[in-house]
C-alpha cells in the first residue's frame, strides 16, 4: 500500500495540481500561450539544473542578470521534459500495479 500511495498517488497528485495551476496563467486573450505553459510546468521538475554552469566573467550587471534569465530558461525547458518523464514514469507504475507486478 505504502509503494501505491508514494509511487502513483502522491505524484499524480502533485502533478495534477501543478499543471491545473499553470493552465490559467498560461491561457491568453488570443489564445492558449504553449511555450509559456511549458516554462511554467517546467519550473518545479528543473529547479536543479538552473545552476549551470554558465557565469559571466568580464561582464557588468546587465551580463549577470542575462546569463541568470537564460539558466531560468533552459532549466524551466529541461524540466518541462522532465516533467513529461514524470508523467510515464506514473503511468508506467499504474500498468505495474494492474498487472500485478508493482514492488
Amino acid at each position: 500500500m505504502k509503494s501505491i500511495i508514494t509511487k502513483i498517488i502522491l505524484p499524480l497528485i502533485a502533478i495534477g495540481f501543478w499543471i491545473a495551476v499553470c493552465i490559467p496563467i498560461a491561457q491568453r486573450p488570443d489564445g492558449f500561450n504553449y511555450f509559456f505553459f511549458w516554462i511554467l510546468a517546467g519550473f518545479p521538475f528543473g529547479i536543479k539544473t538552473m545552476s549551470l554552469k554558465l557565469a559571466p566573467k568580464g561582464y557588468g550587471l546587465t551580463g549577470m542578470v542575462g546569463i541568470f534569465a537564460l539558466n531560468m530558461v533552459i532549466g524551466c525547458l529541461i524540466g518541462g521534459a522532465m516533467l513529461m518523464t514524470a508523467i510515464i514514469k506514473v503511468f508506467v507504475n499504474l500498468i505495474r500495479l494492474i498487472t500485478g507486478r508493482l514492488e
